[in-house]
């Protein structure tokens, strides 16, 4: 069917998908995924998570040549392309754009020791004024990572970029990223509005390594002769939009003034609010980047709370607590018979690694307050959903301290999201409604591409078509048995922390 549509490529560590959107409607008219089963990730040694970059492209020209084929679009109908992708990958490829090694991505921890020296000597106050964050284990530290283990590749090296800088890259034969890209690697100075000297120089980088700067919503490149050949596409189709993940799923979720808040709830939790000031908490327990619609003259960031112990909990629990064969929708019925807190029952989350809000530390899950003659097991599936709230409220308590008023929680309808006790007492403890739309990744990619190239003027004229599911209000005679139960949550919490 010829018409105009936008192209969203999501470049995750799992698969790579692709979106088509009809620029009139806003509607998706396809989407396809590849693989059908996760994409491999390699671990030589504990603690490394590699990706092969050629592995994504060919995944993104199979969602490509599907969707096309299920829409009937041609290569001509395409007016736009946006990317989103996993945060905080390193590629590295030579002056012949030949990828040197695998991607380095967002999961490996291998570079931890890098960033805590360079925190330690380049001191807490330097950092966190400028880099609004640690070095820790981000994309500069997994660099120098490559500088001292791997220096002959590392001299080859032309560029770094992101894993969406390299689809790009394939896409138009150009190198460039973003300020928001920058800025997930530790390479964005927030004071002095440029790529961070002092970082580069501390870590024995050369600036060149560092690719041009384009903005986020800009024709940043266009499809070049060969990959319009690969591809079935048009040559000239200008790339118009590219944002790590998280940003990107608040654009999805037309999320983008101070307050603002967009959440997921997968197998690890999110909370991802707008902060209209510079500032960073002092203890690291959220990161801070730059915003899609961040500028030299905007202030627009992105606070990142990430609870590693989310929807795992929640799956460990069916299958360990929950009698057999019973599905979550079924869970969500038998915990609501239980009442706000659980009759006592908490549950601390943290099964699932260390947790940054926690300052890193690992406290594990724990159940506190059983008692053997009067809680079963819908006690323990509502307790660890509570918990799970509680834990993303704590984590926003650390963004209202940095300046953030969160009035407003915007949602996919997925995941834990699809939980009436999970929405509840989210809106409950937090005060704020919750809003749940029906997006994803690459739709709003597709989406931030039509506002990069001018076919919408802004994000509201953009996403005017985005379906809102249903909204969730706090029930303001129940807060104050939420609150307690929160309450008694943080208690236990502390004296868990303290030992």
């Amino acid at each position: 069917m010829s018409g105009r549509y936008l192209l969203g490529f999501d470049v995750g560590s799992s698969s790579v998908k692709a979106s088509l959107v009809d620029v009139d409607s806003g509607a998706c008219v396809a989407s396809a995924f590849y693989p059908e089963k996760e994409a491999p990730i390699t671990a030589v040694k504990a603690g490394w998570a590699e990706q092969d970059p050629e592995m994504w492209w060919k995944n993104a020209k199979l969602s490509l040549k599907k969707v096309m084929a299920d829409a009937s679009v041609t290569g001509e109908d395409i007016k736009a392309i946006g990317i989103s992708y996993q945060m905080h990958g390193l590629v590295c490829v030579d002056k012949n754009l030949e990828v040197l090694r695998p991607s380095i991505i967002w999961c490996d921890s291998r570079a931890v020791p890098y960033g805590e020296k360079a925190f330690g000597d380049l001191g807490a106050d330097k950092c966190l004024s400028h880099l609004l964050n640690s070095p820790g284990n981000f994309t500069a530290a997994k660099l120098a990572w490559v500088k001292d283990n791997e220096p002959d590749l590392f001299n080859n090296i032309y560029k770094i970029m992101l894993p969406g800088d390299y689809l790009a890259m394939r896409l138009s034969g150009v190198v460039n990223t973003t300020i928001s890209g920058l800025s997930e690697g530790m390479f964005w100075d927030f004071k002095n509005k440029e790529t961070a000297g002092f970082l580069l120089d501390y870590f024995g980088f050369d600036s060149d390594i560092i690719a041009d700067i384009v903005p986020t919503f800009s024709v940043q490149s266009e499809v070049c002769a060969s990959a319009a050949k690969e591809l079935g596409l048009k040559e000239g189709i200008p790339i118009s939009y590219r944002a790590g993940d998280q940003p990107n799923n608040a654009l999805s979720l037309n999320v983008f003034n101070p307050g603002e808040i967009a959440s997921t709830a997968g197998t690890s939790g999110v909370v991802y609010g707008v902060l209209g000031d510079v500032n960073y908490d002092k203890r690291s327990r959220v990161n801070t980047f730059a915003h899609v619609n961040y500028t030299k003259e905007i202030n627009r960031l992105g606070v990142l709370l990430c609870i590693n112990g989310t929807g795992i909990l929640n799956a460990w629990v069916r299958r360990n607590i929950a009698p057999d064969g019973m599905s979550y929708s079924e869970m969500n019925d038998m915990m609501a018979s239980v009442p706000i807190g659980s009759d006592g029952v908490t549950v601390i989350p943290f099964g699932n690694g260390a947790e940054r809000v926690l300052e890193n530390k690992e406290t594990g899950c724990s159940i506190n307050g059983l008692n053997f003659n009067k809680h079963g097991k819908a006690h323990i599936m509502r307790a660890a959903q509570e918990g799970i709230v509680f834990s993303f409220c704590y984590g926003m308590e650390v963004m209202q301290q940095m300046g953030m008023d969160i009035r407003k929680i915007h949602a996919g309808r997925a995941n834990m999201f699809l939980s009436d006790v999970f929405r509840k007492t989210l809106a409950g403890v937090s005060g704020a409604t919750i809003e749940l739309y029906e997006t994803d990744g690459s739709v709003g990619a597709a989406k931030g591409a039509g506002m990069g190239c001018g076919i919408y003027k802004n994000h509201d004229e953009a996403f005017s078509t985005l379906k809102k599911l249903s909204v969730i209000e706090p029930d303001e005679a129940q807060r104050p048995e939420y609150l307690e139960a929160y309450s008694l949550w943080k208690e236990n919490l502390q004296r868990i922390v303290r030992k």
